[in-house]
């Protein structure tokens, strides 16, 4: 196994479609935690986060003799299908369960790095940003979502994303441009928010 860790995504996929477990579980060590954290933040909801992360290495398994490398790497193609298994079950049912009803114990690796602070208040502050940054990017139509979820918080490239996407880099672009305005807008219409342009951009961009 240790000699398959330097193996790229793109030799992985053969072997697992050969059969082979190691192969496989180098693969889902690598990936899970980023498609999880996609789904997560796309629906805002764990239990579903994990049944699309499921999904999506069945999926992987089964079908990994019909890649094709030359519409886009291993990693596209996870996301893409784990896209594809969000946007049907958002569109299925409505009444998802916000991130703020249900993030306890969530992942928090997002938020460590933005909330650690010596100063308590401090910390309190930023905490309550990121929580309504969460809370704004989960209110945005699911076409701008997306590109916040997969180039802000994944930080994937424009490139990266339209892959994913299966669409041109220059609407990645204008997608995320727009999903700003909308993010900053939504952020300061909430009660008693006096978030900026600035404060906003230091949490989420």
């Amino acid at each position: 196994m240790d000699r398959m860790q330097g193996l790229s995504d793109e030799h992985l996929l053969p072997l697992i479609a050969a059969g082979d477990a190691a192969a496989f579980e180098i693969l889902y060590g690598r990936r899970q935690a980023g498609i999880y954290r996609f789904a997560l933040r796309m629906c805002g909801c764990r239990s579903l986060a994990e049944d699309v992360t499921q999904d999506v290495f069945i999926a992987l398994m089964r079908d990994a003799r019909q890649y094709d490398s030359s519409k886009g790497s291993v990693a596209a193609y996870m996301y893409g299908v784990a896209r594809n298994r969000v946007l049907r079950v958002l569109q299925r049912d409505r009444a998802f369960n916000s991130l703020a009803e249900d993030q306890s114990g969530e992942d928090s690796s997002l938020d460590e790095a933005l909330i650690l602070r010596d100063d308590p208040v401090d910390k309190l502050a930023r905490s309550e940003l990121i929580a309504s940054v969460h809370r704004a990017i989960l209110a945005l139509p699911l076409h701008y979502r997306e590109v916040v979820v997969l180039c802000n918080l994944q930080e994937m490239n424009y490139a990266e994303a339209a892959e994913v996407l299966g669409c041109a880099v220059g609407t990645v672009r204008s997608r995320l441009h727009r999903a700003r305005e909308l993010l900053i807008r939504k952020l300061r219409e909430e009660p008693g928010s006096d978030v900026s342009e600035t404060a906003t951009r230091s949490v989420c961009f």
